[in-house]
């Protein structure tokens, strides 16, 4: 109920007609009301909005209404091409890309290649095929190597400005001088050499010549900082390795801290967005963006030139110049982590190297091209990670969530088709020798659009091997003898009770003798006719296509590979190979050779999502060719 000094305020703005009579008074409460109403129900509303979205895109909510950044939001993903992607990186994909796309901003495509020892173009290849697959487009195609010539006039910079130096001790040593987290560290005896000389050994450490390991280039922080971080981290590092993008020009390389920010920052990104274990690098990330402000700001004042530099380097020195642009802000979230999985690229390496799988692209992998091989679409990837959201609270996910989200998505796209995977004979005794006929399957009942396919009905038919007992239980409602089943979308048929069946001389059944009702096929008024018999599959004998068919379970044994890998090399001090292999799960992949399928699935191009009616969600493999049809099965019908 509104109070009277606020109804009083109102009134001093309302026209002095509507104070003659009591009546008019009455009136204009009211509509003060309706008034007040609407406002606690925008505020409801808004507050319900913020709750939906994550932490993340609020801020950036906030930061664009603030007017930061010229209210212009420009993301990245920069991928390491030193491997495949896996679901980890769809959620950083889903987040740089999404949000960009949501608030009108752009997101580049950034490859980290500052390690040429193990990167290669058919990563590059292949993270771009995966981010179309999941359906986004980047702005523009960038590489961490496009700044190099930056970066190092950078440390120039820092080298003149008693910021940074150059280092002699072994790797070893520097690590002892670091002190821990209790202690403080110790200086290098050459923290202090002179500027002069400084420059000089950089200089030497780019030329070739100089022993990978005898010299790097440290920034000049604190030693004693609580953030071991802090203590004069490592910038540059010698390697004497061609790069695959700028040749023989760089024989030493910056390091991921010194080469991340100062990217986005030249990039003109405004929000970077990373994971959890990067919350400790925040303070050096948003120090050294501060020092490359302070740099390109020298070289304004100094008059310096820049046109060495490419137009697009020009034009990013200029942009850091401004008023505008604050520059980049890091925000980290939480991994995607899931229970059963193992997503370190470099045991995913190892599996790949080691022969324990087929490849970075097998249907038991967590890579992105592994789950499209499987049957995983785009499209629930991207629910599943809407599922989850966005936290600061890392946590184990449930791969049963995940299999629920793709069983949901795949019940609204995939084909319906008849497959047998364990055969055994069905003769319709009654049914005339020779003939065929062709019946009506509706290919999706959850999509109208999709239309309907024919299927082949004859005397002879394969069915499931489980769906007939010779003995039936009291509560087996398939085929037995004297029961009735209905086949789906064909006809009603009998099991023979004086002659069911024949077997093999090790008593396992061959052949399955039945009648067939004439009246009751699908869509004609026998087909109503109830039975306490379930509806099962089958597929011709006559034109019924032998197939391949892979089962996948879980590739590892333990719900947490990661910590139960590391427990077991340390207990046992045997290299990670050693221990996946006594965590792999034997049973993970199944190969089904004699199966049957219909025609009209068989002839399917690779990736394309089936249900194996009864059986579960299918997907052709790429292996797949007309004379041998290969599926992979990407979940059941159930959890």
């Amino acid at each position: 109920m509104m109070g009277y000094s606020r109804l009083d305020d109102k009134f001093g703005k309302y026209n002095a007609h509507c104070f003659v009579n009591s009546k008019n008074i009455a009136t204009f409460a009211r509509k003060m009301q309706r008034t007040d109403t609407i406002m606690e129900e925008k505020i409801l509303n808004e507050s319900e909005e913020r709750r939906s979205v994550s932490f993340i895109e609020q801020m950036v909510i906030d930061d664009l209404a603030a007017g930061k950044n010229g209210s212009r939001l420009q993301t990245r993903f920069p991928p390491e091409p030193n491997g495949y992607l896996h679901i980890g990186h769809a959620k950083a994909i889903a987040l740089d890309f999404g949000l960009a796309k949501k608030y009108d901003g752009e997101c580049n495509l950034r490859f980290d290649d500052t390690n040429p020892q193990k990167e290669d173009t058919e990563y590059i290849e292949s993270i771009e095929q995966d981010i179309k697959w999941l359906g986004f487009e980047w702005a523009h195609v960038y590489y961490a190597s496009d700044y190099f010539q930056q970066l190092w006039d950078f440390a120039v910079w820092l080298i003149k400005k008693g910021r940074a130096y150059v280092d002699e001790q072994t790797a070893e040593a520097i690590a002892q001088q670091k002190g821990t987290t209790t202690t403080p560290g110790t200086n290098s005896p050459f923290r202090d050499r002179p500027v002069e000389e400084n420059l000089r050994l950089f200089e030497f450490m780019n030329s070739g010549k100089c022993e990978p390991g005898t010299l790097t280039l440290r920034a000049k922080i604190d030693m004693a900082h609580p953030n071991m971080l802090f203590r004069d981290p490592l910038i540059y590092r010698v390697l004497n390795i061609p790069h695959v993008k700028t040749g023989s020009k760089w024989n030493a390389y910056p390091m991921y801290d010194f080469t991340h920010g100062q990217s986005d920052y030249l990039e003109g990104v405004t929000h970077s967005w990373c994971t959890l274990e990067f919350v400790e690098h925040r303070p050096l990330y948003d120090l050294f963006v501060t020092w490359m402000k302070e740099w390109a700001m020298d070289m304004k004042e100094e008059g310096v030139k820049t046109d060495d530099y490419s137009e697009r380097m020009q034009s990013a020195i200029r942009n850091l110049q401004s008023a505008t642009y604050q520059g980049p802000r890091q925000t980290e979230f939480n991994k995607l982590n899931l229970n059963y999985t193992l997503m370190s690229k470099r045991n995913l390496l190892a599996l790949v190297n080691e022969g324990l799988v087929s490849g970075w692209d097998d249907p038991r992998m967590p890579t992105i091209c592994g789950l499209r091989r499987r049957g995983f679409s785009p499209e629930s990837l991207r629910n599943f990670i809407d599922k989850i959201g966005y936290t600061k609270i890392d946590a184990l996910n449930d791969m049963a969530l995940l299999e629920s989200v793709v069983r949901d998505d795949l019940n609204s796209r995939a084909l319906r088709v008849s497959a047998v995977l364990d055969p055994v004979k069905v003769v319709l005794t009654n049914y005339p020798e020779g003939q065929t006929e062709q019946l009506e399957a509706i290919n999706n009942p959850e999509c109208e659009a999709d239309g309907t396919h024919e299927v082949e009905f004859s005397r002879e038919l394969w069915i499931e091997r489980d769906d007939f007992m010779e003995v039936a239980e009291k509560k087996f409602m398939r085929l037995a003898p004297g029961k009735e089943v209905r086949l789906k979308n064909a006809y009603i048929i009998k099991c023979d009770e004086t002659h069911p069946c024949d077997k093999d001389s090790e008593g396992r059944v061959t052949t399955i003798y039945c009648t067939y009702d004439p009246e009751s096929r699908s869509g004609m008024p026998g087909s109503n006719r109830k039975i306490k018999g379930k509806t099962l599959h089958w597929v011709s004998c006559h034109n019924a296509r032998k197939a391949e068919v892979r089962l996948y379970n879980r590739l590892w044994k333990v719900e947490n590979p990661r910590d139960e890998l590391a427990a077991l090399r340390e207990a046992q001090q045997c290299d990670a190979v050693t221990a996946m292999k006594q965590l792999i799960n034997p049973d993970s992949l199944s190969i089904i050779s004699d199966c049957y399928i219909e025609p009209f699935a068989a002839s399917m191009p690779a990736l394309t999502y089936l249900q194996f009616q009864r059986i579960g969600y299918f997907n052709v493999d790429p292996d797949s060719t007309a004379d041998h049809p290969v599926f992979n099965k990407t979940v059941g019908l159930k959890s």
